[in-house]
């Protein structure tokens, strides 16, 4: 099933979703949205902390907010990032991580900057190998 949602679309959604990054220590806000098989969109940023630890990225923060919300695992069509960089943000290790666990291999990511910069690629693209458990690999 594919998105009815174009990836421009869908970064202008992880553009309003920047806006409520909570970020006071490194001022770097990024925004992301997850489209869901029906249709939802799970918004997620970026919300530091001062012990560092907690921080939570846009990415992981929409993918958590949609299986807290209901939605099984794989269940997505696509996502979208966004974030103030040169080049389309990338997705930090940990999250690309519970992509390749939360999401299909084959799933669209988008990524794209404040310039209007964007790039597609899929999740397997972004961590290709990754760490599956047994029961995950089929």
């Amino acid at each position: 099933m594919g998105s009815a949602i174009s990836g421009e679309a869908l970064v202008q959604h992880a553009l309003a979703a920047r806006a409520h990054a909570y970020a006071p220590y490194s001022q770097f806000k990024v925004g992301c949205v997850l489209l869901g098989w029906d249709g939802t969109l799970f918004a997620g940023c970026n919300v530091e902390n001062g012990a560092y630890g907690p921080t939570n990225c846009a990415e992981r923060t929409a993918l958590f907010r949609a299986i807290a919300d209901g939605h099984k695992p794989r269940s997505f069509t696509a996502l979208a990032v966004v974030g103030d960089t040169e080049q389309p943000i990338t997705p930090c290790g940990v999250c690309r991580q519970v992509m390749a666990e939360l999401c299909a291999p084959d799933m669209p990511v988008y990524m794209a900057n404040l310039k209007g910069d964007m790039m597609e690629t899929t999740v397997s693209a972004l961590l290709p190998g990754a760490f599956q458990l047994p029961e995950q690999s089929t």
